[in-house]
């Protein structure tokens, strides 16, 4: 059998390997940064209690796998909305009150057509566009093909170009 994680600085390695592309996938999921880190926790604690049944090599994806779970366990009885964590910015002399204004308008108007996506096409779109990872990294991540990531994709697009043409 190969090397199991319950070595601690394998463990360790591990979390800081992949705790903060776990945390963005369920943030993207969910659209609350306080649930996503609550549930990598989560996620990293089942990994240490099973830590003599993982290997390396499958730790990856015992996480991705126990976060969705725990996840959908949550949100099972509720519809997610996504929120995007707002970003305080400076205030810059050169803004005037009018440009403030539209960035503020053009900013809800994006966030909602995001989050109006279904939400496996939203994951995918966030995961593309935002962590800046390809199809085939994603598909592994969510659990799909390559083609159904792609499809996925192409379908947030279409919505989004839609919604803009409408607006």
């Amino acid at each position: 059998m190969a090397d199991n994680v319950c070595k601690e600085e394998t463990y360790q390695s591990l979390f800081y390997t992949h705790s903060e592309h776990l945390r963005n996938f369920l943030y993207y999921k969910s659209g609350n940064l306080a649930q996503a880190e609550d549930l990598v926790q989560d996620a990293f604690c089942k990994l240490w209690e099973n830590c003599g049944d993982v290997t390396f090599e499958k730790a990856k994806s015992f996480l991705f796998t126990v976060a969705n779970n725990l996840f959908l366990n949550q949100i099972q009885h509720q519809k997610v909305v996504l929120k995007f964590e707002s970003r305080g910015h400076s205030e810059r002399n050169d803004e005037t009150p009018q440009f403030i204004l539209e960035e503020s308008e053009f900013k809800k108007k994006l966030e909602g057509a995001i989050s109006s996506l279904p939400e496996d096409q939203r994951t995918v779109f966030l995961m593309n566009r935002i962590d800046k990872k390809k199809y085939r990294e994603i598909a592994e991540i969510v659990g799909i093909s390559v083609k159904a990531v792609e499809k996925r994709m192409h379908k947030a697009l279409t919505h989004l170009r839609k919604i803009h043409k409408d607006v």
